[in-house]
């Protein structure tokens, strides 16, 4: 393991959460000596962060803790370009009044990690449109875009990976790497910034950024990205067959984000909890011993930790009770998502394609009939496979009938007016 003396860089090294550092010696020298101001950008192309924002958040967490300040870069004026890292096509261009709205809805999340105000080292929340707004074209051309290479950028990961796909790259886009270096040296000049974190597929423009704070103001700058993280299965982190794992609990519940985690594999239980939770890493060498069932004790922990750091204690414990009571104990927890139904309209019963849309398991009867011909739904946890088959009243327990989509995925439907 790398030796670094700094208690933050001690944490990132020993929890993994290093892939990449411009200099990791003379970052762990300043960083032993004094406070630094550290910042991660996220742009605003959605109302939520998701899963894949999670990783880089929890360093900013960990900057906090150790004594550091974090900042957080909204990218209200990079939204406007968009990044084309790890993409195949021109993201969707999203108007001021979208951008903005987005920007207001993801703030709830950093809140719910770092503290933020005046102090030394509570957190700082900056719009990049503050200054790329402003920016005139032909000056900005002339005294940044001066130090750039074509013939380098042409090499970044960022495009040469779309190029390489024979995927068309905006020249929109090919600006978004240098808008991003700038933001580095603007956020040094304004709150003495000295680190840039990100996910690995940052690591071209993060060292852009480290070489124009050089050329243009002789500043001394650092990089640092997280590894790309994925599953034992090799999927991404995060992506799912019923899509994103969002943040926001509008777009997705306490309940199934702890599901989320609950199901975890067991080869990446332990590394996730060093990764998005603050279980000592003592607590965590001790449950890497566990096997078999005993593996659940730490799913559950991870479970608990991570619904706690984002949506707090009372909605973990909530979260834990209904899977709890779901799984274990074989009664319909009452903190799954659920939608109500007159009992009249059972009479002469409902088919259960239009019963999983209403529930919100899917989108479409289309999606819901693939669903029932791939076993995949479930009634009061029998698999059903027939998409005509007719939900009444005498699918009811205690008037709720329980709908499953997989192992992960339930709602239940509240007959209004049961009767036995």
């Amino acid at each position: 393991m790398t030796k670094v003396q700094s208690e933050f860089l001690n944490i990132l090294v020993s929890r993994g959460f290093l892939h990449q550092c411009t200099d990791l010696s003379g970052l762990d020298a300043i960083a032993s000596k004094k406070k630094i101001t550290v910042y991660n950008g996220f742009d605003a192309t959605a109302d939520s962060l998701h899963i894949g924002n999670l990783l880089t958040v929890m360093v900013l967490r960990w900057v906090q803790k150790t004594g550091h300040r974090p900042l957080v870069l909204v990218g209200g004026g990079t939204t406007k370009v968009g990044d084309p890292s790890g993409k195949d096509e021109v993201r969707k261009l999203l108007n001021n009044e979208t951008i903005s709205a987005n920007i207001s809805s993801i703030q709830q999340t950093f809140g719910n990690f770092l503290n933020f105000g005046e102090g030394d080292t509570d957190a700082i929340l900056v719009n990049n449109a503050d200054w790329l707004d402003e920016l005139h074209y032909i000056p900005f051309l002339r005294e940044i875009g001066s130090s750039f290479s074509i013939n380098r950028m042409l090499t970044m990961d960022s495009v040469k990976s779309r190029l390489d796909r024979e995927q068309p790259l905006t020249f929109l886009e090919f600006n978004y790497m240098i808008l991003q270096s700038y933001d580095f040296v603007e956020l040094h000049k304004r709150y003495g910034c000295v680190l840039q974190t990100g996910g690995s597929d940052q690591w071209g423009n993060i060292v852009n950024g480290v070489d124009l704070g050089r050329r243009l103001i002789g500043a001394e700058l650092y990089g640092l990205t997280c590894p790309l993280i994925t599953t034992a299965s090799g999927q991404k982190m995060g992506k799912t067959a019923a899509g994103a794992i969002w943040l926001n609990p509008e777009r997705l519940s306490p309940y199934d984000y702890y599901q989320f985690w609950r199901n975890t594999d067991d080869v990446d239980v332990t590394r996730f909890l060093r990764l998005f939770t603050e279980v000592p890493l003592e607590e965590i060498q001790r449950l890497e011993g566990l096997e078999g069932a005993e593996i659940n004790e730490a799913k559950k922990l991870l479970a608990f930790e991570t619904t706690h750091l984002l949506h707090g204690h009372d909605a973990a414990r909530s979260a834990e009770s209904t899977s709890l009571q779901t799984f274990e104990l074989g009664n319909p927890g009452g903190g799954l998502p659920s939608v109500e139904i007159e009992a009249s309209r059972l009479d002469s019963g409902v088919l259960l394609p239009d019963l999983l849309v209403q529930s919100g398991l899917t989108i479409s009867k289309g999606e819901a009939r693939r669903l029932i011909r791939g076993s995949g739904a479930r009634v009061n946890d029998k698999k059903i496979i027939d998409e005509t088959l007719l939900i009444d009243n005498t699918f009811a327990k205690d008037g709720v009938i329980k709908l499953s989509s997989g192992k992960k995925k339930h709602a239940l439907v509240i007959v209004k007016g049961y009767s036995v």
